[in-house]
């Protein structure tokens, strides 16, 4: 499950840095980045006190990689007969489950 929610929060970080560079930041997604980084800091210390430090820093690596690489595909775009399939704007209606998803994750990961 930690590992679920290191991939989870580093594409959000990569769509955050994304919609923070093309559009104004509102109060509601400051807070939504401070619900984050709350997540990121508590899943980053219950990974190290948990698993190999080396196995976990190779899966950051990893997750950082892939997640960057889905992140610049959608943002090239993927089409199909012409059409957009998915585009930054579908994801970023979907921010904040994203956030509920990384909050919840992350609690959970502490009493399982």
């Amino acid at each position: 499950m930690v590992y679920i929610q290191l991939f989870l929060l580093f594409f959000y970080f990569k769509v955050a840095r994304v919609h923070t560079k093309q559009e104004k930041v509102s109060k509601l997604f400051l807070v939504q980045h401070v619900v984050v980084a709350l997540s990121a800091i508590s899943t980053i210390f219950y990974g190290f006190s948990t698993q190999p430090w080396y196995v976990f820093l190779l899966a950051m690596w990893i997750f950082f990689i892939v997640a960057a690489l889905i992140v610049t595909a959608v943002m090239i775009g993927i089409f199909v007969n012409g059409k957009s399939l998915i585009g930054l704007s579908t994801i970023y209606k979907y921010l904040p489950v994203l956030t509920s998803l990384i909050g919840i994750f992350s609690i959970l990961l502490w009493l399982v």
